[in-house]
């Protein structure tokens, strides 16, 4: 078995290692999400060791020691993040010539050559899709020629690409990742604006029925059939969970769609509120009365929900499956039985304008979220909007990175009647008229008059989002 160190690599000041694993930018306010996309395969991978370097506000020169203490090392890597990982990898390798680097990621899913190519010398090879038991076979010793599901270099330079590894259908062959975060992770490193803190994030299940045309993870590694761990499967990794972190006030289902299989979903929820945890999820904003209010008895706290857009055209642009007047009954629904929800929205889709633009605001502050997090349309390599983007000429190479050299998301597309800096413009627009309203900022200081600790996180956050504010420079 070769020695594997899985790595999480050292990025700049307040970038964000969540949402699926190296999400494209900062947020508006700090947080971080597990690497649980790395901490799986290192789940099947016996001695290898996990370092998430940005939340544990490591440097290279606290990681690259590691380089001459393993033979084989896996890199997590984005679109936005490729460039500076590729210098991470080199910086190994001048160190340990004999390391054996791999990439994993969407990006290196959709690009394996390219990828290949951009890193030539210094990656030997990509894992496409679901790498878990790819980097297994890899960790195990196998030759590069008989690993399904990888991209590699052969010493002559030239690429060749495996046949693809078969989906994986049976989750509950995965071993439980919070073994692995127990042994690399330090959990209270871990947190999001809307979550207790400590919080555990864990997926109970891959992919979405969802066709969502923007949406990274169902179109590049997980595919559109939600396949699932048993229900046991998951209660006794959160019964194991609940052991090794007394100190956890919060499990989140980090699963694309929790409540795509709503019995599943239901039957979850009671065997947790046997144990008397508190758990949140992602949700979409259709569940019925009826699924909620059971969940809602057995624990759950919190709905992270993708409402992306106020106006029904935009929703049918993006093939959201989704019809307002559900959404706002939903809402009103989650209200009534006192679940929080955290709403997600996106500026800059396909059918945008100023006018869609001031509906969707109205509608956030019609259907009232606890809290927001506002985005801009980011057309990833291998989605449906990427290609459409690029046939309709909504995207031009001056503006195609997601990010600046801050890490501060930038706006892509444009269209001819609207520009790239006004729809950059109107997420600080969408925030200051959700937030600066008498009801919300009196919703928020009666939470922090009720909660010591809350208190200090909102001004924490706070002081973070007005500094997020200022530092969007003018420029974009």
């Amino acid at each position: 078995m070769m020695k594997t160190l899985f790595l999480q690599p050292p990025s700049f000041e307040g970038f964000d290692g969540g949402a699926g694993s190296r999400y494209q930018a900062r947020r508006e306010i700090k947080s971080f999400w597990y690497p649980t996309w790395l901490a799986q395969p290192a789940a099947l991978v016996p001695d290898s060791k996990l370092i998430d370097a940005p939340p544990a506000r490591l440097t290279m020169d606290d990681v690259l020691p590691e380089a001459k203490k393993h033979d084989l090392i896996i890199i997590h890597t984005s679109t936005p993040s490729f460039a500076s990982d590729v210098k991470v990898a080199q910086a190994f390798k001048v160190e340990n010539p004999k390391l054996v680097i791999g990439f994993v990621g969407a990006k290196v899913a959709v690009q394996p050559e390219e990828s290949l190519k951009a890193a030539k010398g210094v990656v030997d090879f990509v894992g496409r899709n679901e790498f878990d038991f790819t980097i297994k076979e890899v960790a195990e010793g196998r030759p590069l020629n008989e690993v399904d599901g990888i991209s590699y270099i052969k010493p002559d330079g030239t690429i060749v690409h495996n046949k693809e590894r078969a989906v994986l259908e049976n989750m509950d062959a995965l071993p439980f990742v919070t073994k692995v975060y127990k042994d690399n992770l330090r959990i209270e490193d871990y947190f999001i604006g809307y979550l207790k803190h400590p919080y555990i994030s864990i997926y109970t299940g891959r992919g979405c029925k969802s066709r969502c045309t923007f949406c990274l993870w169902p179109q590049t590694v997980g595919g559109h059939n939600y396949r699932t761990r048993s229900v046991e499967h998951v209660v006794e990794e959160i019964r194991q969970a609940k052991k090794d972190f007394p100190q956890v006030k919060e499990f989140f289902f980090d699963d694309d769609t929790f409540t795509d299989n709503l019995p599943r979903a239901e039957a979850i929820a009671r065997e947790l509120g046997k144990l008397g945890v508190t758990w949140s999820c992602n949700a979409k904003a259709n569940v019925p009365r009826a699924s909620l209010k059971v969940l809602k008895e057995n624990g759950l706290r919190l709905l992270l929900v993708g409402y992306e857009s106020g106006n029904q055209q935009i929703l049918h642009n993006i093939k959201k499956g989704l019809l307002i007047d559900v959404a706002k009954r939903f809402t009103k629904d989650c209200h009534d039985l006192g679940i929080v929800i955290h709403g997600t929205f996106i500026l800059g889709l396909p059918g945008e304008t100023r006018e869609t633009i001031d509906e969707t605001i109205k509608f956030a502050k019609e259907i009232n979220p606890h809290t927001i997090q506002v985005s801009l349309g980011a057309p990833y390599p291998g989605t449906f909007l990427f290609k459409q983007a690029l046939e309709n000429g909504w995207l031009d190479t001056e503006n195609a990175e997601l990010i600046d050299e801050h890490g501060v998301q930038i706006a892509p597309l444009h269209y001819p009647h609207l520009s790239h800096k006004e729809i950059f413009d109107s997420v600080e627009t969408f925030y200051r008229k959700f937030y600066f309203r008498t009801s919300k900022i009196a919703s928020i200081v009666k939470e922090m008059v009720l909660s010591p600790e809350m208190m200090v996180r909102r001004l924490r956050e706070g002081v973070e989002f007005f500094q997020f504010l200022r530092e969007r420079a003018p420029s974009h």
